[in-house]
């Protein structure tokens, strides 16, 4: 069961990077990183609580 967490894990980390690279042109890298980041963070809090 745990392959099938691994392999959704891997598509869903492509899937955000294309779409951030496509989303985000015109925008500084270290601010889209930071902006990610905290997107991770807030999901990952939701799921903790």
């Amino acid at each position: 069961m745990w392959w099938i967490f691994a392999i959704l894990s891997a598509v869903f980390a492509a899937a955000t990077a294309i779409l951030a690279k496509m989303g985000i042109e015109g925008v500084d890298s270290n601010l889209a990183t930071a902006i990610r980041t905290i997107v991770v963070l807030l999901m990952a809090w939701g799921m903790v609580l």
